[in-house]
């Protein structure tokens, strides 16, 4: 029983020391577009040069946010590797939910900041459709990261390979089936996601107001 204990621990030990690997990397890596909405479109107009660059890059390292969805391989592979009921259900599913629910989350307030631009500058009517081409593009882009291996900084390093390369992968049946059910997903879990945040913004606003009157 003991001998059985120490290997179960060693066991969890290697899972997350392979795990904090990179965890925090892919995390960082979804926070960049999150930083970057703040900047572009909540303190600054669109016009200058600079702007300009910011909002490539912002949609370059956008689809980071959401790539973390398609993480729960990882949770498979160790769900495999422990084999422990416990450990599955009280380590491992309440960290993988923490990082994939952080790097969504990232993604929908990335999204509302953009929305939040557009009502600023009169175009309102566009946060549909901007919010449909955006889901489309990045299920794009968590193809070409899943399964043709491209990070956000290969648009800098080698784009002849991501334009080529890319495009020809994604024309094919199953590519396009998979893109398809990536952006359908993407949609829905957005949709919901984005009405729980504002549900939850609202409330709180409604706390402040009430407590500023009731001191008033």
């Amino acid at each position: 029983m003991k001998a059985e204990t120490i290997q179960l621990i060693t066991r969890v030990i290697q899972v997350l020391k392979i795990n904090i690997g990179w965890m925090p990397w892919n995390l960082f890596l979804a926070f960049i577009p999150f930083a970057l909405s703040i900047w572009l479109f909540r303190t600054r107009r669109g016009g200058s040069l600079i702007w300009w660059l910011g909002f490539l890059v912002f949609y370059a390292f956008l689809p980071n946010a959401p790539y973390l969805l398609t993480d729960v391989i990882h949770l498979i592979n160790d769900i495999r590797t422990i084999q422990s009921v416990w450990i599955i259900t009280l380590i491992l599913i309440p960290v993988y939910l923490l990082v994939i629910i952080s790097g969504f989350e990232a993604y929908v307030i990335s999204l509302i900041n953009l929305g939040y631009y557009l009502r600023r500058i009169g175009k309102s009517q566009w946060i549909l459709w901007v919010e449909l081409i955006t889901h489309a593009l990045c299920a794009v882009g968590i193809y070409w990261g899943r399964f043709l291996r491209f990070n956000s900084w290969d648009f800098i390093t080698q784009p002849d390979a991501v334009l080529t390369k890319g495009v020809e992968e994604i024309l094919g049946k199953q590519p396009l089936v998979i893109i398809t059910i990536t952006f359908a997903i993407l949609t829905g879990l957005y949709w919901i996601i984005k009405r729980l945040t504002l549900g939850l913004v609202r409330q709180r606003r409604d706390r402040v107001a009430m407590k500023s009157q009731s001191i008033n």
